[in-house]
């Protein structure tokens, strides 16, 4: 697709170069048997639903002062899987998935700014939702996908940054495989009275220092091929890190509650 020309002119007024609209519109990649999304344009996962345009990054960031450090590249001890430690390997100052299964902090968050920074391997021989699959679970149910999107075309609402089977990223700020790439996401945990939800969650996405999602309204926990629905759940819940098969690495990861 065309970048429309007043996204051209925003981003160019942002200092962001756009360089074309992102991967292959021949391949499309996704679904046309699933439900529709609530606004009844697009299908969860749709097959035609237009990719965002790509545009050049900047640079990673470093952490705050007043961070609660989650991961620093020497420890697991914040991090559990079920009722076990969590089992992760470390190698040259980062943890990568290792088919243990999906991690969880040990502490509980609602409302927080979290930092995460992250890494997709090379895998040539693999393609859309199979390469560099994973996911930062916030409360561990509302889902930023993680995955190569770096000339890999997939279903819009399933690429790097999208809220996942929800809402695609504004553009695509994905870098190379094996290059360290990062996630700064603001969320406002859903408020709920009883059984009724009477506020949704909201968040703010920014990848690689380029705003996708900002206080987008979810439409409830991440599902796959469904469209999402809440649950009443905890005021705080843990964060979770997705084993999906991918040897997909973290490092400096860091929390604050708002």
């Amino acid at each position: 697709m065309k970048v429309s020309a007043l996204l051209v002119s925003a981003l160019a007024w942002m200092g962001v170069a756009v360089f074309g609209s992102f991967g292959s519109q021949e391949a499309k990649p996704g679904y046309q048997d699933t439900p529709r999304l609530p606004e009844g344009k697009w299908r969860v996962h749709d097959s035609n639903r237009p990719q965002p345009p790509q545009v050049r990054p900047g640079e990673l960031t470093a952490p705050p002062s007043d961070a609660l450090v989650l991961f620093d590249g020497s420890s697991l001890a914040a991090w559990k899987s079920g009722t076990q430690d969590a089992q992760w390997s470390l190698i040259d100052g980062a943890m990568e998935v290792n088919g243990s299964g999906s991690i969880a902090t040990k502490a509980a968050f609602g409302d927080v700014q979290l930092h995460v920074e992250w890494m997709t391997p090379d895998e040539p021989g693999l393609q859309s939702q199979a390469k560099g699959n994973s996911g930062v679970f916030l409360m561990g149910r509302y889902e930023v996908q993680i995955l190569d999107s770096f000339d890999n075309p997939t279903y819009a609402d399933g690429q790097a940054a999208a809220l996942y089977g929800q809402y695609p990223p504004d553009v695509n700020a994905s870098l190379a495989p094996k290059a360290w790439q990062t996630y700064d996401i603001f969320f406002r945990a859903p408020r709920f009275d009883a059984d009724q939800v009477i506020e949704p969650a909201l968040v703010t996405v920014v990848h690689n220092g380029v705003l996708v999602h900002h206080a987008r309204p979810l439409l409830g926990a991440t599902a796959h091929r469904a469209v999402a629905s809440y649950s009443p759940h905890a005021d705080q819940l843990p964060l979770e890190l997705q084993d999906h098969g991918n040897k997909v690495r973290f490092r400096n990861i860091w929390a604050r509650r708002l």
